[in-house]
């Protein structure tokens, strides 16, 4: 018996022993060196691995950067001292970064959203959706069950009293993470400067939104109408604001029959009109508010009470007579 399967032994070593060769042997005659600026480029990285950037983990996305796939600017957990450190490294120009923050596009709490049904499931928002889209009256808002929270790997986003999300502006760094994990897709990510952003999700209108919150969106339109330029449309019964424009929202926030925006300045300058003004009447003609008055050819005066800090009527003064009086303070909630 023995006699029978020793050759055969004898000879699978052989063989293995063999395979081991040639495999080390291509092993070292085809080998890729790494390029040794990529761990260079790993330890300037904040290590967080959170994917934000597009590639699976930090040392992909450095090895994208040594070979020009990317951008030092990429990763969004990053700093402008990390790109100018890596752009130093690698020869490259330093790019303007714009810091970019999450937003909850909701503000129905279950004072304002009731509830259709006690869930009494796995506490996590991928979890509840399954069950008729979540407990909520309104099928776009936010579950309330902390999913974004667990997700994000700074802990920038904590659960507030009125169960809904709150992100901290100060830790969140725009790595998209919870964006992501949001079955709801209510998270969407800003320019940090961006101090107002609409807080519903919702693309019914009218009664329909009523019915299910106070703080809906009901597709009226009036922001649209209100502010100036390309910077807001609407589509699908919801504002839709392209950043990129620099819209003045200030007036939509203001005019909204919903409450739906947010606005992180609670405290906003108002604007005063000085001794230059030779009473043209054009900021009275232009402000929304109806927080200017004055006779024609005489100081124009601001109603303060009425004033909302928009700055509409600032550059189109010939005069340059017209300035803010306060400070902007952006008050954290």
């Amino acid at each position: 018996m023995e006699s029978t399967f020793l050759p055969a032994v004898l000879w699978l070593a052989i063989l293995g022993g063999s395979f081991g060769a040639v495999l080390a042997w291509a092993s070292q005659r085809f080998a890729v060196e790494e390029d040794p600026r990529v761990e260079e480029v790993l330890e300037m990285l904040p290590g967080v691995n959170c994917g934000g950037c597009g590639c699976p983990g930090c040392r992909e996305f450095a090895l994208a950067v040594v070979e020009g796939k990317t951008t030092p600017g990429a990763c969004v957990a990053g700093n402008s001292e990390m790109v100018l450190k890596i752009c130093s490294l690698l020869g490259l120009k330093a790019e303007d970064q714009l810091p970019m923050v999450a937003v909850v596009h909701c503000q129905g709490e279950k004072k304002k959203a009731p509830e259709l049904f006690d869930y009494d499931g796995i506490e996590d928002c991928r979890a509840a959706v399954v069950l008729a889209e979540g407990p909520k009256g309104c099928s776009y808002g936010c579950l309330g069950l902390g999913s974004c929270t667990e997700a994000c790997p700074f802990g920038a986003i904590t659960m507030g009293e009125n169960g809904l999300p709150v992100v901290d502006d100060n830790l969140c760094t725009g790595c998209g993470v919870c964006v992501i994990v949001c079955p709801k897709g209510i998270i969407e990510l800003i320019p940090k400067e961006q101090k107002i952003y609409l807080g519903c999700s919702s693309h019914d209108r009218g009664r329909k939104v009523k019915q299910v919150c106070t703080v809906g969106c009901i597709g009226c339109g009036i922001c649209v109408k209100v502010t100036s330029g390309e910077g807001i449309r609407m589509e699908d019964n919801l504002p839709a604001i392209d950043y990129r424009e620099g819209p003045n929202l200030v007036v939509a926030v203001h005019k909204c029959p919903q409450d739906c925006f947010v606005d992180k300045v609670k405290v906003r300058a108002k604007m005063t009109i000085g001794t230059d003004c030779d009473g043209c009447e054009q900021c009275k003609e232009l402000c929304p508010m109806g927080a200017i008055e004055g006779k024609p050819g005489e100081r124009h005066r601001v109603i303060r009470e009425k004033c909302v800090g928009c700055g509409i009527c600032v550059l189109p003064c010939p005069q340059k007579a017209i300035f803010t009086m306060g400070a902007v303070g952006y008050v954290k909630d």
